[in-house]
C-alpha cells in the first residue's frame, strides 16, 4: 500500500522531497541493507521509518543525508533542500565540546550572534539555560545527563530549521515531560519530518503514514496511517497469505493422489497423470513466501549470583543536582536491598539519576555501599561498560567467570546474536544490537546487584515484554531507572527512590 501523497484543499500532490530510485545498498556480500527500493517522501509529510533492530534504519538516513552513498539506483533530492539529523547519541569526539560550540559545529558557515538563537532554540525542547547564559553556553557537553544530551541533540537539528528534519529515537533518555514537549512541537511542526522510534504512542500522535524496513527482503513496504494500522495491515496480508498457501496445499495433495492411482492404472491414465503433476508444479510455483515477522527475543533468565546474603546494598545519603540552577545538593536517605528487593530511581532529567547509578557501580558513591564480594551487572545506556574494540565474541567470553563457548553461543543464539555477529566488534553494531549484547552479557555474568538504566532505549518493542519479564523474575538486588511507565509496570518494584522530593 503506498503512502498517500499530501494535498492542499484539494490541489495538486506535493513536491517530492526525497524519491529513492531502485537504490541498493550494503555492507558486503554478506551485509545487505536495501535491495532495490522504491520510495518517495513529500513536501511536509510526516512518517515513521520502523524496521527490526540491524535492519539498517540509521543507515537509510545516512544515505539521505549522502553520508552513504548507492551501490545501485538514484537517490534524487531537490537542489538546495537542507536536511538536518537528529542522532541516537552525541559523538565522543563531540562530548569535551562546550555547548556553543557543539552548535557552532552544525553549521559550514560561521553564524554571527548565535547565542540567543541557541538560547531560543534550547527553550523550544524544555531545557532553559537559566541566568547565567554566558556560563551555561560554556560547559562541557559530557556534563550534561543523558536526558539533557538528548534535548541538545535535538535542538542542535532545529536550530538549522531544514526543510527535512531526520530524527533518530528521539524519545530515548526524555523523561515524560521531555516527550510531552517534543510531542507538541513536532505537532505544530510545518516542514518534512522521518522519524525512527519504538514509541507507538509517540508515533501515533503526529505521524501519517510509515516506511518499513523488512530486515528479510531488504525492502521498503509502506503503509498509510499510524503504528497500530501498520499492525493490522501485516496481520491481515499474512492471514491473506497463509489462506491462499493452505487453499493450494490442499490442492497439491488432491493432485498428488490423484496422479499416483491414474499413473498406476497405466495406458492412457498416465497422460491424465503427468497433466495432473504438470498443475501441481504450477501450484508450487503460485504459492507465496509469507512475510515474515521480526524475531523475538528468546524468553531468559538472569540468573543471581547463589552465594551472597544479607543487605546488598544500602544507601543513607545521596546528591542530586538542581537541573535550573545545576547546584548540588545532599540528600538523606535509609535504603537497604537484599535479594529479591527492586528499587526504581525517578526523577527528571538532569537532577543526577545516572551519575548516582554510575557511582553505585562503581563504588565511588558517598553515602552508599556496596557489600564484598557482590558481583555488580550494570546497563548504561550509552552502552560504555562494554568494551567497543573487542568483537562480540571476545566481550560475551570475558563476562564469564568460566568461560564456556558452547553455554555462551546458546546464550547468545537467544538473543539474535548468531554467528555472522561474533566476529564483529562491538563499536559496529547498531545501538539496538549493542543492547542486546549488553543483556546477553548480563546473563553470563550472573550479577548479585542489578544496575539498570534506561534498558528500553533502542531496543526493538517486540523485546521489551521479553526483558521486563525476565527483569520481575531477577533474584538479586535490583536498581531501576527508566521513563517508560508500561514497562516498568510489568516489573516488580518494592521501593521508590524519588530523587525529586
Amino acid at each position: 500500500m503506498a503512502l498517500k501523497q499530501n494535498t492542499e484543499q484539494g490541489g495538486p500532490p506535493r513536491e517530492a522531497l526525497v524519491r529513492f530510485e531502485n537504490v541498493s545498498f550494503g555492507y558486503g556480500h554478506n551485509h545487505p541493507i536495501l535491495n532495490e527500493v522504491d520510495f518517495s517522501l513529500r513536501r511536509g509529510m510526516k512518517v515513521t521509518l520502523m524496521g527490526q533492530n540491524g535492519a539498517g534504519k540509521s543507515t537509510l538516513f545516512s544515505l539521505i543525508t549522502g553520508a552513504q552513498k548507492t551501490e545501485d539506483g538514484k537517490i534524487q533530492i531537490p537542489r538546495g533542500l537542507t536536511i538536518a539529523q537528529s542522532y541516537q547519541v552525541i559523538a565522543q569526539d563531540e562530548r569535551e565540546l562546550t555547548v556553543r560550540a557543539f552548535f557552532e559545529k552544525r553549521f559550514t558557515d560561521k553564524v554571527y550572534d548565535i547565542d540567543p538563537k541557541i538560547a531560543s532554540v534550547l527553550e523550544v525542547v524544555n531545557l532553559p539555560v537559566g541566568p547565567d547564559q554566558a556560563k551555561f553556553l560554556e560547559r562541557i557537553i559530557k556534563t550534561f545527563s543523558g536526558g539533557q544530551q538528548a534535548r541538545l541533540l535535538l535542538a542542535s537539528a532545529l536550530i538549522q530549521e531544514p526543510d527535512l528534519l531526520l530524527l533518530d529515537e528521539p524519545t530515548n533518555n526524555l523523561d515524560t515531560a521531555g516527550i510531552e514537549h517534543l510531542t507538541k512541537f513536532l505537532q505544530g511542526y510545518e516542514k518534512s519530518v522521518m522519524v525512527i522510534s519504538h514509541d507507538a504512542e509517540f508515533l501515533n500522535s503526529f505521524t501519517e503514514g510509515v516506511l518499513y524496513l523488512d530486515v528479510h527482503t531488504h525492502k521498503i513496504e509502506q503503509y498509510i496511517g499510524n503504528y497500530y494500522d501498520l499492525l493490522k495491515e501485516i496481520q491481515a496480508r499474512i492471514e491473506r497469505e497463509n489462506r491462499k498457501n493452505a487453499q493450494l496445499e490442499k490442492k497439491i495433495q488432491d493432485n498428488k493422489d490423484k496422479a499416483n492411482f491414474f499413473a498406476q492404472k497405466g495406458g492412457k491414465m498416465r497422460v491424465v497423470a503427468k497433466k495432473m503433476r504438470d498443475e501441481v508444479e504450477e501450484m508450487e510455483e503460485a504459492k507465496v513466501d509469507v512475510r515474515k515477522e521480526d524475531k523475538t527475543i528468546r524468553q531468559f533468565v538472569i540468573p543471581a549470583q547463589p552465594e551472597i546474603n544479607g543487605e546488598l546494598l544500602t544507601i543513607t545519603s545521596f546528591s542530586t543536582m538542581d537541573p535550573k540552577t545545576h547546584k548540588p545538593k545532599t540528600n538523606k536517605a535509609n535504603i537497604a536491598l537484599k535479594k529479591k528487593q527492586h528499587l526504581q530511581l525517578k526523577g527528571p532529567n538532569g537532577i543526577g539519576k545516572t551519575t548516582l547509578l554510575e557511582s553505585l557501580a562503581s563504588g565511588t558513591a558517598e553515602g552508599a555501599q556496596i557489600a564484598k564480594g557482590v558481583r555488580v551487572g550494570y546497563y548504561r545506556q550509552d552502552f560504555s561498560t562494554l568494551d567497543f574494540e573487542r568483537t562480540v565474541h571476545e566481550e560475551l567470553l570475558a563476562a564469564m567467570d568460566k568461560p564456556e563457548e558452547e553455554q555462551m553461543r546458546k546464550i547468545a543464539s537467544g538473543f539474535l546474536i548468531m554467528n555472522e555477529t561474533m566476529g564483529k566488534k562491538i563499536g559496529s553494531l547498531s545501538e539496538g544490537q549493542k543492547g542486546l549484547v549488553a543483556f546477553a552479557r548480563l546473563v553470563l555474568l550472573r550479577p548479585g546487584l542489578l544496575i539498570l538504566d534506561e534498558p528500553t532505549n533502542h531496543i526493538n518493542f517486540r523485546h521489551l515484554p521479553v526483558i521486563a519479564k525476565a527483569l520481575d523474575q531477577y533474584e538479586g538486588a535490583m536498581v531501576l531507572v527508566s521513563h517508560v511507565p508500561e514497562f516498568v509496570a510489568q516489573i516488580r518494584i518494592d521501593d521508590v527512590l524519588n530523587l525529586d522530593k
